[in-house]
C-alpha cells in the first residue's frame, strides 16, 4: 500500500514537536492513556442514548503490556474506536483533534455532562520521542470492520483493512534502540511503566491493568518461592480532592500527603477547596509544620501539582502560588485550563490567574483560621516559614501587606508570640506607637539598656530577630494607624516634658565635653548625648534615621554588596543620672587624655551592651588592662 504524507505538516514540524515542544520523553506514556480514556468516555456516554451498545461502565479498561522481546509497548482500550476515515482526520493531520471535535459536536447544553480530556491532536505524536514505529488498530463500536493505521515517522503513514476481534483501539509501539545517552529499554520496565502511571495517570476514571509479575510462596512449602504472574490495577481511579471531606478522615489525607509529597511528618493543616460556576477547579492543600532542607535556597521549587480531569499535566506549577506562599503543597484539578499545543505547556490565561487568586485568598482565609483556632500549630508554621511571610512583605514595596500583615508574629517582652492585631490590642490607653528591638534573639535584646528602660515604663516590645524584620516592617508602615517605633533610636519618646527639658539643659552645657569625647571616639559615631532612657545602664548605641545597626549589618554581609554605603548613624547615648556621666565631667575639667581613654572604653562597652561587635578588639583589650594597674 503507498506511503501516505501528513497532510499539513512537514518532517520539520513533528520534529519540532517531538523534540521542542516536549522535553520529558516520559510524557508519552500519559498522552497515550488519556486518548484511550477520552475513547471509553465517548462510547459510554452514546450509550446513554444507545441501548444497542450495552457494555456496563464497570467493564471499561485499559491494557498495558511490554514485550521485551520484540521490543513493543502496546496500550489497548474498549472505547468507541475509529474507522479509516477517523484515522485519516485523526492521525493523518497533526494537531488534528477527535476529542475536540466530539465535543464541539454535541448539541448545546450537553457538552457539560461529559469530560473528555484530550482536546488537541499534538499528544499523540510524542510517542516518536520513544518509537520508531507506530501502530493503531482500531475498531469502531458499531462495525465489524477493522483497520490500522502505521508510521515510522515524519515521512508519512499507511492505513489498511485488518481483523481486530473487539471494538477498541490498540497502540503498539516499537521501542527504539538504546543509545549511549538513552535507556529506551526502561520503557519496557514493569517498574517504570508502574511509576509512570502512578505519577502522571494515577487519577484515569478507568482502570489500567497490566499483568504482573510477584513471587510467592509455593504451596506446600517453606523456603521455596515461584513467580506468578496476575492482572492488577495500577491507578487509583477516584482522587482523593474528588470525594467529600465527610467521606476522607484525616489519617487518609496525611497519609497522602506524606507519599505524594515526600514528607515524614504530618501537615499542620489540610485545606480542600471547590469551586464551581464560571471557573470549575477542585483543590486539595497542606500547609506543612517544617521547611524542607532546601526551602530557604535556590533549589527550592515552588508549585502545586496541576491535573485537567484527573491527569497530570504539570508536576510543579509555580503561578499558582504566590512566592509568600511557596511552602504550599497540594493538588489543583480543573476541565477549565486552557492548553497550548500539549499538556506539558500549559498557557498563562485568564483561567489559571482566576484559580491562582482564588488558591491564594483560600490559603489567607485558611492560615487565620489556624491562628484563632489551632494557636499551637500555627506557631509551629510560623516558626518554619515565618521567614517567607515577612520576605512577601518586603517584595514588591509592600504591595501584599493587606494579604499578609494579619499573619505575622513576633516573640515580646511578654514571653510569647504575639500578632500585631493581638499587640494593638493590648496597648495602653496613652501609648501611641507599637515599639520593637532587633537584635540577635530575644535574650540578648532583653539585655538592651533601652529595652530595659522601656519594659519598666509598662510598655509591651516586639523582639526582631530575623534579619528580615525591620525591613519588612519598614514597608508596613503603620498597623491599625500605629507606627512603628525602634526603642534602640532617636524617635524613643517616652520622657515627661519635665525630663526632656531638664536633658536638654544639660547637653546645652556639656556641648564641649560631648564633642570633645565624640572627637576620641572617632569616626564611628555621629553624635555623643545625654540621656534619661536607659534604666541602670551606664550607656548605650541608638541610632538616626532609618537605617538601623542591624540593617547595616544584614545588608553588608550580603554577596557582593559594599559595605561603605550601608552605614547607620550611631549615636552614643550617655546615662544622666548614672555615677559614669559625673566621672566623665570630672575627668573633662582635671585629665583630658584620660578622659580619652574613657570615652573609648565607654563606647566599645556600649557597642557590646546593644549587641554590636567592637571595632578594635585590641584597643579595647588595652583599656581594661589600664584599668587594672
Amino acid at each position: 500500500m503507498a506511503k501516505k504524507q501528513f497532510k499539513t505538516e512537514s518532517k520539520k514540524l513533528l520534529d519540532m514537536m517531538i523534540n521542542s515542544i516536549y522535553t520529558n520523553k516520559e510524557i508519552f506514556l500519559r498522552e497515550i492513556i488519556s486518548n484511550a480514556s477520552d475513547a471509553i468516555d465517548k462510547i459510554y456516554f452514546r450509550s446513554l442514548t444507545d441501548t444497542s451498545i450495552g457494555l456496563p461502565r464497570d467493564k471499561y479498561e485499559i491494557r498495558i503490556a511490554a514485550d521485551k522481546d520484540a521490543r513493543t509497548l502496546t496500550i489497548s482500550d474498549n472505547g468507541c474506536g475509529m474507522s479509516a476515515e477517523d484515522l485519516e482526520k485523526n492521525l493523518g493531520t497533526i494537531a488534528k483533534s477527535g476529542s475536540f471535535d466530539f465535543k464541539s459536536g454535541l448539541e448545546e447544553g450537553k457538552s457539560a455532562d461529559i469530560d473528555v480530556i484530550g482536546q488537541f491532536g499534538v499528544g499523540f505524536y510524542s510517542s516518536f520521542m520513544v518509537a520508531d514505529k507506530i501502530t493503531v488498530i482500531s475498531r469502531t463500536y458499531d462495525s465489524a470492520d477493522a483497520n490500522q493505521w502505521v508510521s515510522e515517522g515524519a515521512d508519512g503513514y499507511t492505513i489498511s483493512p485488518c481483523e481486530k476481534d473487539a471494538a477498541g483501539t490498540t497502540v503498539i509501539l516499537h521501542i527504539k534502540a538504546d543509545t549511549e545517552e538513552e535507556s529506551y529499554s526502561e520503557y519496557l520496565e514493569e517498574y517504570k511503566l508502574r511509576g509512570l502511571i502512578k505519577k502522571y495517570s494515577d487519577f484515569i476514571r478507568y482502570p489500567i491493568i497490566m499483568n504482573t509479575s510477584s513471587e510467592k510462596l509455593k504451596d506446600g512449602t517453606e523456603d521455596e518461592y515461584e513467580t506468578v504472574s496476575s492482572d492488577e490495577t495500577l491507578n487509583s481511579i477516584t482522587p482523593i480532592w474528588k470525594r467529600s471531606a465527610s467521606e476522607v478522615e484525616e489519617e487518609t489525607y496525611n497519609s497522602f500527603y506524606k507519599e505524594k509529597f515526600f514528607d515524614y511528618e504530618n501537615p499542620v493543616k489540610v485545606v480542600k477547596q471547590k469551586a464551581e460556576g464560571r471557573v470549575e477547579y477542585d483543590a486539595l492543600l497542606f500547609i506543612p509544620g517544617r521547611a524542607p532542607y532546601n526551602y530557604y535556597s535556590k533549589e527550592y521549587e515552588k508549585g502545586l501539582q496541576l491535573y485537567s480531569s484527573g491527569v497530570m499535566i504539570m508536576e510543579k506549577c509555580a503561578d499558582l502560588l504566590p512566592d509568600y506562599f511557596s511552602f504550599v503543597k497540594g493538588v489543583v484539578d480543573s476541565p477549565d485550563l486552557s492548553l497550548n499545543i500539549s499538556r506539558e505547556l500549559l498557557q498563562h490565561d485568564r483561567q489559571l490567574k482566576v484559580i491562582a487568586k482564588n488558591i491564594e485568598s483560600k490559603i489567607k482565609s485558611s492560615l487565620i483560621e489556624m491562628l484563632n483556632k489551632d494557636r499551637e500549630n500555627y506557631e509551629k508554621f510560623f516558626k518554619a516559614f515565618g521567614a517567607q511571610i515577612k520576605f512577601g512583605l518586603y517584595q514588591d514595596f509592600g504591595m501584599h501587606k493587606d494579604v499578609l500583615q494579619d499573619l505575622l508574629m513576633f516573640e515580646s517582652s511578654s514571653g510569647k508570640m504575639v500578632t500585631l492585631k493581638e499587640y494593638t490590642e493590648g496597648m495602653r490607653p496613652d501609648q501611641k506607637k507599637i515599639f520593637y528591638a532587633p537584635g540577635v534573639s530575644a535574650q540578648q535584646i532583653s539585655t538592651i539598656p533601652q529595652v530595659k528602660a522601656v519594659k519598666e515604663k509598662g510598655f509591651e516590645i516586639l523582639y526582631f530577630t530575623e534579619d528580615i524584620d525591620e525591613f519588612a516592617i519598614q514597608m508596613l508602615m503603620t498597623y491599625n494607624e500605629k507606627e512603628f517605633s525602634n526603642v534602640c533610636s532617636e524617635n524613643l519618646d517616652l520622657s515627661t516634658e519635665e525630663e526632656k527639658e531638664q536633658i536638654k539643659k544639660e547637653n546645652a552645657s556639656y556641648a564641649d565635653m560631648l564633642g570633645f569625647i565624640k572627637e576620641s571616639i572617632g569616626g564611628g559615631i555621629s553624635e555623643v548625648r545625654f540621656t534619661n532612657n536607659l534604666a541602670d545602664y551606664a550607656a548605650c548605641i541608638s541610632t538616626e534615621g532609618a537605617l538601623s545597626a542591624t540593617m547595616e549589618s544584614t545588608l553588608s554581609a550580603m554577596p557582593g554588596s559594599d559595605p561603605s554605603q550601608f552605614k547607620a548613624r550611631l549615636v552614643l547615648d550617655i546615662n544622666a543620672s548614672h555615677p559614669a556621666a559625673a566621672k566623665l565631667k570630672a575627668l573633662y575639667m582635671e585629665d583630658k587624655d584620660k578622659l580619652k581613654d574613657y570615652s573609648k572604653l565607654m563606647y566599645e562597652n556600649a557597642r557590646l551592651i546593644s549587641g554590636l561587635a567592637i571595632e578594635d578588639p585590641a584597643e579595647f583589650s588595652r583599656l581594661v588592662s589600664s584599668l587594672m594597674v
